[in-house]
């Protein structure tokens, strides 16, 4: 990386790279700020209302296909659970909100591809559609009785601030506070995805460089399940963040990583990384925190076995 030669190759591969993506995360920018300057988190409460199955189905949707980060919503899951929304509901939200939103992917089709994107997608809702119900079925289960702290931590991991309340305002730019909001957003989420995809670019780059390609084929190649499930145990603890972890599947693809095992580790690692973690962590018991670990795993193996079959 620190040889001319090496650096010029390192920078122009990244230089590529963001060159490539700019167009996804000019969009993903200005998708986010504008669902947040609307006020559009209020939609969230919809999700918990009527018939426990209801809920569950509403909470996993909205979770993996809305730009609401499990963290920035602690204050409001919080309230939730304190006047007895189902657990099953909020384990719901919790499995699908960190896994895909507008700008993830956008970033994930630009890169991986518009399939994978989409298998991403069906993933997170079924991920959170699978942990709702087991949670549900086992409301009874000691494990899940009495979920909450009893100080819940409302702090956010995302520097939390109050959201908008009542209805969303879709016509943000006819209120100054709003178009603030809007401006807001839009500078910290291009600030926080170029600086996490410069850095991924490049450690993408070095990957490529440097790490032989019979290694990872070796470990996380192939048509087996094995490879499926280490892939799902790595990607937990080895997760920087969704957007930084595009380019280092990209690479470990382009080095023989088998797409089931590589969807498994995108899911894994996307629910168990420490913002969507804390998010948990911050309001329940370790039991339940468990549990909510335990489903994340189990569902991201299952989601790369069957994109495997069908990829």
């Amino acid at each position: 990386l620190f040889l001319p030669a090496e650096f010029e190759a390192t920078l122009g591969f990244t230089t590529n790279a963001m060159t490539s993506t700019a167009p996804f995360i000019i969009f993903a920018v200005l998708a986010v700020a504008y669902l947040k300057a609307t006020g559009a988190e209020t939609l969230l409460a919809r999700a918990f209302e009527g018939a426990q199955t209801r809920m569950i189905v509403l909470a996993a949707l909205l979770g993996g296909l809305s730009p609401f980060c499990s963290c920035e919503v602690i204050p409001f899951i919080a309230a939730l659970l304190a006047v007895g929304a189902p657990l099953g509901a909020v384990m719901a939200f919790w499995l699908s909100s960190p896994l895909m939103d507008p700008a993830m992917f956008a970033i994930t089709s630009g890169t991986l591809g518009f399939d994978f994107a989409i298998a991403k997608t069906v993933a997170a809702v079924g991920l959170g559609l699978f942990g709702g119900f087991v949670t549900m079925a086992l409301s009874n289960n000691p494990v899940f009785v009495d979920p909450l702290r009893e100080k819940p931590k409302v702090g956010g991991c995302c520097g939390v601030k109050a959201p908008f309340q009542g209805k969303p305002v879709w016509a943000f730019w006819e209120d100054s506070e709003r178009k603030l909001a809007f401006r807001n957003t839009a500078v910290e989420n291009a600030v926080f995805l170029t600086k996490w995809l410069l850095l991924a670019y490049t450690i993408e780059a070095l990957m490529i460089r440097y790490i032989p390609a019979e290694w990872v084929a070796q470990a996380l190649g192939g048509e087996g399940v094995g490879t499926i499930i280490l892939a799902a145990f790595i990607g937990a603890p080895a997760y920087l963040n969704g957007y930084a972890a595009v380019p280092l599947v990209d690479a470990l693809m382009t080095q023989g990583m088998s797409t089931g095992a590589a969807l498994s580790f995108m899911i894994a690692g996307g629910v168990s990384c420490i913002p969507a973690a804390l998010a948990v962590w911050a309001l329940v018991k370790p039991r339940v925190f468990a549990a909510y670990l335990g489903l994340a795993v189990t569902g991201a193996i299952i989601s790369g076995m069957v994109w495997q079959a069908i990829a």
